[in-house]
């Protein structure tokens, strides 16, 4: 199986991820090589008693462009004119990109699982938000290993019936985020990222 993120190191890749909001239709890598990444994320995150309810929906080309235009008028006739016209100028960037990759939850499952393990019933809504993160950022990180420019947006819930019946997503799938994909045009939205000082963020007991 191929690694997630042949360029760099995990831990030099965790540190170059940032968020790029120019990006272009073009792409670093081939589709075949965004659809390894995706799956072998889906196959190999963790969660919650292996209970594996996180879901992605990639969409490339074409159907990345209708997704997009599906959100555009959604939100056209959910806002004001004004704030539809300041929200269109984020649409367009988004739209000119390559790709996007819905994430998910699959309620039926984290159901199945508070069934199965009634004692911690009340935690696994919880657990299942935490694996859906670690879904996205692997994702997000092995991409950017990639050459390619990320961000990551949440135009959800008003977008959810458009997209069910668009792509036939299954009625139990709950969406969390879209993450936007493509060939950098420019910088990261924030290049030099400011750090609040570790020692206060961080405990060590027993170190050696």
């Amino acid at each position: 199986m191929a690694s997630l993120a042949p360029a760099k190191s995990f831990a030099d890749a965790v540190k170059d991820r940032r968020t790029y909001y120019a990006v272009s239709n073009e792409s670093t890598i081939p589709d075949s090589r965004i659809q390894e990444i995706v799956k072998d994320a889906i196959l190999n995150t963790p969660s919650a008693f292996n209970s594996q309810t996180s879901r992605a929906v990639v969409l490339l080309g074409d159907e990345h462009v209708k997704m997009w235009d599906i959100t555009i008028e959604v939100y056209k006739q959910q806002l004001p004119e004004e704030k539809f016209n300041r929200a269109n100028q984020r649409f367009q960037g988004f739209r000119a990109g390559y790709g996007t990759i819905l994430f998910y939850e699959d309620t039926d499952t984290v159901r199945e699982f508070q069934e199965k393990f009634k004692t911690y019933e009340d935690k696994f809504p919880g657990w299942s938000e935490q694996t859906n993160g670690m879904h996205q950022f692997v994702i997000w990180t092995a991409l950017e290993a990639e050459g390619l420019g990320v961000n990551l947006q949440h135009y959800n819930p008003l977008i959810d019936v458009r997209l069910e019946t668009e792509f036939k997503i299954p009625s139990t799938w709950n969406l969390k985020a879209q993450m936007v994909f493509g060939k950098p045009t420019s910088g990261p939205a924030v290049p030099d990222k400011e750090f609040k000082p570790v020692e206060g963020r961080m405990k060590v007991f027993g170190a050696k």
